[in-house]
């Protein structure tokens, strides 16, 4: 977003002054301006990616343009991205009563006019109390500091759009969206691991074989991991040709299904077959590593090589890590149900009325009230069938 656009905002605190900030004809007149020329310039474009936040009043204008993206460009895939910090230990009441209904909004109306909608956060809850960050078991970081969470959410975005972005690619955005969005389940969880364990001389096989029980990737969406779920599309790169499958000597009884394979991309399917079976999986394996630029942090264990390999010793020194195998997943999940009600109920109990500001620019106690009952309906989207899911309790 311009600078010009953005002028004057001062600090954003609620949902609604962020939609405000793109009301006026002067603000609306010049985004669309821009949109024209760099659409204009693609050759091909399928659409559009929305990275904003959700717990500042940027949620509101992220909605506003998701509207101006689908009015403007029917057709077009539109992926939506919401970013929430880990919050200090210390936080005031007010900041994080705004923070939730700025939540809310913000899902309802990016979800709505968005393709697919993805929170990204390492927050192990969408609510007032976030939880403990999420760990990764090779990273030594402080998921508060945003040099660092912002970095492992860049990774897990990066790896999750890589198959569409590729020239080589038969997928569209469109068609993945549609996919993942099936039955209206718009709101999507992500999950990465960062780096993807495999060590320097191991094969596809052997490195996911551990993890046919447990998958290997944490959420990066505030939601519970071994939920089921309804479908998928997982992404694993980094890993070359000639280490994607099994070599069995003559005679040798296969350890899994997954050393019988012929080529990676059957490893990849029939590892994301087991973990979710009867599930709709869509899997891509790509060869070259994710790449770290030399601003990116230095955060990881030594047990991480240069290469991004995962040792069994820890290296007698640390080293910079130019580049990491990632595996990320993009998935409908059963878990968003109890999520999206646990944040219903919340602001439920609120008394919006102590919030003067949040009405300010024209959001009333009833609108509110209304974005709480279609975020209700939607958690409904995400209920099992009564074998899978008889326990209707919070």
């Amino acid at each position: 977003m311009g600078s010009s656009v953005c002028r004057g905002t001062g600090g954003l605190e609620s949902f609604s002054q962020g939609q405000s900030l793109l009301k006026s004809s002067a603000s609306l007149e010049e985004l669309e301006e821009r949109l024209h020329f760099f659409s204009e310039e693609c050759d091909y474009l399928q659409g559009f990616h929305l990275l904003c936040d959700t717990h500042n009043g940027f949620s509101g204008a992220g909605a506003k343009m998701a509207e101006l993206l689908h009015d403007e460009y029917p057709g077009r895939g539109i992926l939506g991205f919401g970013t929430s910090p880990v919050p200090p230990e210390q936080r005031d009441l007010h900041t994080s009563m705004y923070q939730l209904m700025n939540c809310v909004m913000s899902l309802v109306a990016l979800s709505s006019h968005s393709s697919i909608f993805c929170p990204l956060t390492l927050n192990s809850s969408l609510g007032r109390r976030p939880g403990p960050p999420v760990v990764f078991p090779h990273l030594v970081y402080d998921a508060s500091w945003q040099y660092h969470s912002s970095a492992v959410l860049a990774v897990a975005l990066d790896t999750l759009t890589a198959p569409y972005r590729l020239t080589s690619s038969t997928l569209s955005m469109s068609h993945l969206a549609d996919t993942l969005s099936f039955s209206g389940r718009k709101v999507l969880t992500a999950s990465c691991s960062l780096p993807f364990p495999i060590g320097s001389a191991s094969l596809l096989p052997d490195a996911l074989l551990p993890h046919l029980s447990s998958p290997p990737w944490r959420c990066v969406s505030a939601c519970v991991d071994d939920a089921p779920v309804f479908c998928q599309s997982v992404v694993l790169r980094g890993i070359p040709r000639p280490r994607q499958i099994s070599s069995l000597l003559p005679g040798r009884r296969p350890p899994s299904s997954l050393h019988v394979c012929g080529s990676g991309e059957e490893v990849l399917q029939c590892f994301t077959s087991a973990i979710c079976p009867q599930t709709l999986s869509i899997s891509h394996l790509l060869g070259a590593p994710c790449r770290l630029g030399p601003t990116f942090p230095q955060f990881f264990s030594h047990y991480i090589t240069k290469d991004g390999w995962t040792a069994e010793e820890p290296l007698p020194e640390p080293t910079a890590v130019g580049g990491v195998p990632v595996m990320a997943a993009l998935r409908s999940s059963s878990s968003l149900r109890l999520s999206l009600r646990a944040l219903c109920d919340e602001v439920s109990k609120m008394d919006v009325r102590r919030w003067a500001n949040f009405s300010t620019a024209g959001i009333e106690e009833a609108e509110l009230e209304e974005a709480i009952n279609d975020l209700r309906s939607l958690a409904e989207c995400y209920r099992l069938d009564e074998s899978g899911d008889s326990d209707d309790s919070d």
